[in-house]
């Protein structure tokens, strides 16, 4: 049979007793509440009740009843009725009221109300004269006491202000802000208190305005009026003020320490910055965090504020009424929740006061007294609440006598065998046994109760605590009652090892030392009398560990002789007389650096659990001579990384964390810093307690929401949706989704959305970008695991912004090369750019050129230029979405009549050319570099001259046995193992200019026309005569290598040459433009895929007379001329260089 069955029948006789549960409860149909009012007004405070007549009401003032009399009057529906209310030092009327409510069951009393008599005290601040600057700042503050709170104006010059300007701001605390100070500000301020009860002013304070002497210099943002630690009632409105300086004017924004997002429906930000929350709730509280910004820079500064939100109390589970019968046992339960958490109390029959202040009532062998009305009280601060059970007694003489010679036994740790003999009267008659236990020391302990069946007289309890001394009583049941209790025995249990290991303190007064230092076990955790510590250590980079074994009676320990400025690892074991507990996880610790300067030493750190989600820091520094500019304060859970430093200012000492986990270890590290550097660590670790329920049992986190789809809607939004695990439960939930960019290790880009929704929109996301999103569900304090990881990429967006470092060279006199880098955004897609060039006239007539580029391509060739004329060029990047803005024009001069090309090519940029000066040192290493080619080519000369003697096929003198004879047609197959030895340099060089007709040989120039050309030409392939180079065929490669150093040549590509077709030379001309790519002046690409051009060679440049070039670096471009099947049957490579 279970307990549940056996407990419904132990009650079911009862419930067929006629008359038992036929009684009418007393009830309150109105309680009085709390009522403010003028002096000499009338009140009535109201009091209905609802019970079996006759019930009668009666008054207490501040726990003392009231005699009814002409002042005060009980009208005839229960109601407390004052004609006149008085207000003197003598006698009073306000105070504290509750009405008494009586029949024949009992008494009951009503909630506390309070009257409260209308009221303005003195001024507790004043405005004080200020002397300000033109276009600066002013704050005027005053404070009064009032009740009920009084409604803060402001006058100039006795004249109202107004609440709120483009420049004047009156906040609801009674704070006047002026930002941008004019002259006309200039006079008298006062501030003006007003509620129903009075009107006051305060003093005059007079603002003197000067007049600004020229430019204010640049100023970092200075916070000169920020938040104040603020408690505030239920629905109140609250006030978080930030006033900052600077130049330019800083920009404030707010945020929660706890990453939760500021209420946006009763928050809104007044005047220039400040915070004002309305009908403030307990989600509410937290630590809020004002910062003052530069704009367009990372200058900031920060000001922090905790506001508590005070909570009336409440009861979550309330006693029920219960019949019981005489010598039994009767339990009421009262849990009530608030902040600050109220205090239980109860009362019997309303005005006798039971010195029980514990959430459990428990009566013990019950007489016909007890017969009552009993009430749960839960009064704080903020106010009292109640609620009531009524016990009824049931005589009966025909009871069984107590079970006998009861006996327990020790199993284990936990467990105790306990056994007894039957009663020795009416045995044949029970149906039940109950066995009561709780623990033997100690006050206020909970007793608990099992219940079993009639055909056993032993039963083993095994929910017990280690180490413990606990009393036993048993009590046998029939119908019709109980019988009395057998006699108390007592029994210990063994010990255990300790649950967990003490919690540490680190601490270093030196760079060589770390103090270590925890505080004993409570018993529960250990689990018997602790007989050592073994505390283990080793440096981060090293697995070496070293282990120290403490007295029991240890509670700290100074490691000494360590390095400075090293990460040391401890941990802790505790041992009993069973044996050792598992060690406790890796706890770091840094040891200071060496300083000759003196820094401030680690604060004295203390940390308190609040409640199962958050924590109280408190520290003290040691008076010394270094001054403390502030503290940093560092938390993270055990096994996870570090959360982002919070900064402190310097007369803070205390801190809440919030936001925790249950049941968790947390790391906290705290530091004071000063002019000198940052000062001495401590560090602490601290488990946050389990949430209980409303049974107070450790309630079990509920599962994790499932289902997770995420939609991406935009490039900076993405949609997700969930479903609500399956449970029992019809409280309200409430979400957390976070949300994180792939790869990313900056802390401050995950965001965290709380809701209450099954669906949210993630906004202001960066566009085509990998997020990983999981939400967790949040009931009663207790929070889920977080959900599956869900995996989306925001939409591909136009580009934000222009290509970067747009640059225009002109290489011919009517040919200039455009080139530029992608747009300076992350994850930017670009399908293509568009070019717009125009001369100064086609641009004043509204007339551009447009060329398009592929995606790939970040340089173009503009042609047919005309002499004598400015162009004007901008280019645009666009994707599949939209077109971005367009780049700065920038302008290229072209020179009327200029016959030949100077040395250098003329080129327009937006840069100085100052950025691409050399200095000595690298061009040192660049001569030193060409030195060791030119050794490595002489080598390789060598190598290829030996084999080339001991080859049987040799291509030499630039003859060919047939076409192509170094690189491949399409048509054809390539052979393998076949050697073959390619000049580095050819006999014939060639005019790539289009149009020319000109051939230079190895006898000499053959000039056509008389016009001189300066392009020499390196050809890889020897072409017959009859090969013409063919106008517009040419293709331009250019590759940037701005970090790489060139590698060596392999012996692969010495005979061959490279096997890819861009040449990784980097020469000043790829420095100068910094970009990469192919760049045809064809639109198609078509002849770049051309299989014949799939090689090409990578000569050495050499001047006009063959020697080296010297140490200037020339622009290097590599030409692939591709000629037309019809003029020559093979593909030339070549290469240019520009002398």
């Amino acid at each position: 049979m279970t307990n549940t069955n056996i407990t419904y029948l132990l009650l079911m006789p009862f419930s067929l007793s006629p008359g038992v549960f036929c009684f009418s409860e007393l009830s309150f149909i109105t309680e009085p509440s709390d009522v403010t009012v003028i002096p000499k007004d009338p009140a009535i405070l109201d009091c209905q009740a609802h019970g079996q007549p006759p019930v009668t009401i009666k008054w207490l003032k501040n726990g003392v009843r009231l005699a009814e009399s002409k002042h005060i009057q009980f009208l005839p529906n229960g109601s407390l009725y004052i004609p006149k209310v008085k207000h003197n030092k003598e006698d009073s009327d306000e105070g504290f009221y509750q009405c008494l409510s009586q029949n024949k069951y009992g008494a009951i009393l009503s909630q506390r109300s309070r009257l409260t008599i209308a009221s303005i005290s003195q001024f507790v601040v004043h405005p004080v004269p200020m002397v300000v600057t033109e276009g600066s700042v002013a704050r005027f503050s005053c404070a009064v006491t009032a009740s009920p709170p009084a409604t803060i104006t402001w006058e100039l010059n006795q004249s109202m202000l107004p609440l709120e300007t483009d420049r004047i701001t009156v906040l609801p605390n009674g704070v006047l802000q002026i930002h941008n100070v004019q002259l006309e500000d200039a006079g008298q301020y006062r501030c003006v208190a007003t509620n129903i009860g009075s009107r006051m002013k305060s003093r005059e304070a007079a603002l003197t305005v000067n007049i600004g002497a020229g430019p204010k210099p640049r100023q970092r943002p200075r916070i000169i009026a920020g938040p104040q630690n603020i408690t505030a009632s239920l629905h109140q409105t609250v006030v978080l003020e930030c006033m900052a300086t600077g130049n330019p004017r800083p920009i404030i924004s707010w945020s929660r320490a706890d990453s939760k997002p500021i209420d946006v429906y009763n928050a809104r930000v007044l005047g220039n910055g400040n915070l004002v929350i309305t009908d403030v709730s307990s989600q509410h509280s937290g630590v809020y965090l004002c910062r003052a910004t530069t704009p367009g820079t990372r200058n900031y500064t920060i000001a922090a504020a905790n506001l508590t939100v005070l909570v009336p109390p409440s009861i979550v589970e309330r006693p029920e009424s219960q019949t019981r019968p005489r010598a039994g046992t009767a339990r009421f339960m009262c849990q009530a929740e608030g902040v600050p958490p109220p205090h239980i109390t109860w009362l019997k029959n309303g005005e006798e006061p039971l010195w029980f202040h514990h959430k459990r009532l428990v009566i013990t062998q019950i007489i016909p007294e007890d017969d009552a009305i009993y009430q749960c009280v839960a009064e704080s601060e903020q106010g009292s609440v109640l609620s009531l059970a009524r016990l009824i007694v049931v005589m009966s003489e025909d009871r069984p006598s107590a079970p006998r010679n009861v006996h327990a036994e020790t199993i284990s740790s936990s467990a105790i065998l306990l056994a007894w003999e039957r009663p020795l009267y009416n045995a044949d008659k029970v149906i039940a046994y109950s066995i009561h236990y709780m623990k033997a020391e100690g006050l206020n302990n909970e007793e608990y109760q099992a219940v079993i069946g009639n055909d056993t007289t032993s039963y083993i309890i095994d929910d017990l605590e280690p180490a413990r001394n606990y009393s036993f009583y048993i009590v046998a049941y029939m119908p019709m009652g109980a019988s009395r209790m057998s006699d108390q025995v007592s029994q210990h249990t063994l010990e255990d090892v300790p649950l967990r290991t003490p919690e540490l303190s680190l601490t270093s007064s030196s760079p060589t030392d770390i103090q270590v230092s925890w505080q004993p076990l409570p018993a529960k955790l250990s689990r018997g009398r602790v007989s050592a510590y073994r505390l283990s250590y080793r440096t981060a980079s090293d697995n070496t560990v070293t282990s120290v074994e403490l007295a029991q009676n240890s509670t700290e320990y100074l490691l000494e002789g360590l390095q400075p400025d090293t990460i040391y690892l401890l941990r802790m074991a505790a041992a009993t007389r069973v044996g050792w507990c598992e060690p406790s996880a890796w706890t770091s610790h840094r040891t200071p650096k060496t300083s000759s300067s003196k820094v401030p030493p680690a604060p004295l750190l203390q940390l308190e659990p609040l409640n199962c989600t958050s924590i109280m820091a408190r520290w003290q520094t040691s008076q010394g001579s270094v001054v403390v500019q502030g503290y940093r304060l560092c938390y993270h859970e055990e096994g996870q990384p570090e959360q982002p430093t919070i900064q402190l200012q310097a007369q803070t000492s205390d801190y809440t964390i919030s936001g925790l986990d249950p049941r968790r270890k947390y790391h906290v590290k705290l530091l004071a810093f000063s002019q000198a550097g940052e000062g001495y660590q401590a560090d602490q670790t601290v488990s946050t307690p389990g949430c209980v329920s409303v049974r107070d049992h450790l309630a079990a986190a509920p599962p994790a929401p499932d289902h997770v789809i995420a939609l991406a809607n935009s490039s900076s939004a993405v949609s997700l949706r969930w479903s609500r695990p399956a449970f029992t439960s019809g409280k309200a939930v409430s979400y957390t989704v976070r949300c994180t960019p792939v790869g990313t290790h900056n802390a401050s880009a995950i965001r965290y959305l709380q809701i209450t929704n099954q669906s949210v929109m993630v906004q202001n996301l960066e566009a085509n970008t990998r997020y990983e999103f999981v939400v967790r569900l949040h009931l009663d304090q207790m929070s889920s695991p977080w959900s599956s990881v869900v995996y989306h990429r925001t939409l591909a967006a136009a580009p934000s912004q222009p290509p970067a470092g747009v640059r225009v060279t002109l290489i011919e006199d009517d040919t200039a090369l455009v080139s530029w880098r992608e747009p300076p955004e992350p994850n930017v897609v670009v399908t293509h750019y568009t070019i717009l060039y125009a001369s100064q006239e086609a641009w004043l007539a509204g007339h551009w050129q447009i060329m398009q580029k592929e995606g790939s391509n970040t340089m173009a060739l503009l042609e047919k230029l005309e002499p004598g004329n400015t162009y004007l060029v901008k280019i645009s990047a666009s994707n599949q979405v939209g077109d971005g803005p367009f780049s700065s024009t920038v302008e290229l001069a072209l020179q009327r009549g200029n016959g030949h090309r100077s040395k250098n090519p003329r080129h327009s940029d937006m840069f100085s050319d100052g950025l691409y000066h050399i200095d000595q040192r690298s061009m040192t290493g660049i001569i030193v570099g060409v030195c060791i080619a030119l050794a490595c080519i002489a080598m390789c000369a060598l190598i290829l001259i030996s084999k080339g003697r001991s080859s049987p096929k040799v291509i030499g003198g630039g003859i060919h046995e047939g076409p192509h004879a170094g690189l491949s047609l399409p048509s054809e197959h390539h052979a393998e193992n076949v050697e073959a030895l390619m000049p580095m340099i050819n006999n014939h060089f060639i005019d790539a200019k289009g149009g020319s007709n000109m051939l230079i040989n190895s006898a000499g120039p053959v000039k056509s026309g008389s016009q001189s050309k300066r392009w020499l030409f390196f050809k890889r392939e020897k072409c017959s005569p009859t090969c013409l180079y063919e106008s517009g065929k040419t293709v331009l490669r250019y590759e940037e290598r701005l970090d790489a150093a060139p590698l060596a040549p392999s012996s692969r590509d010495i005979i061959y040459g490279p096997l890819h077709m861009e040449s990784s030379h980097t020469s000043e001309g790829s420095q100068e433009t910094g970009d990469s790519g192919h760049y045809s002046n064809e639109e198609s690409n078509e002849e770049m895929s051309n299989p014949s051009s799939s090689q090409s060679s990578r000569p050495q440049p050499f001047g006009p007379d063959g020697s080296a070039p010297g140490s200037e670096l020339k622009p290097s471009f590599e030409v692939e001329n591709e000629e037309t099947q019809s003029q020559c049957q093979e593909c030339t490579v070549i290469h240019f260089h520009y002398i």
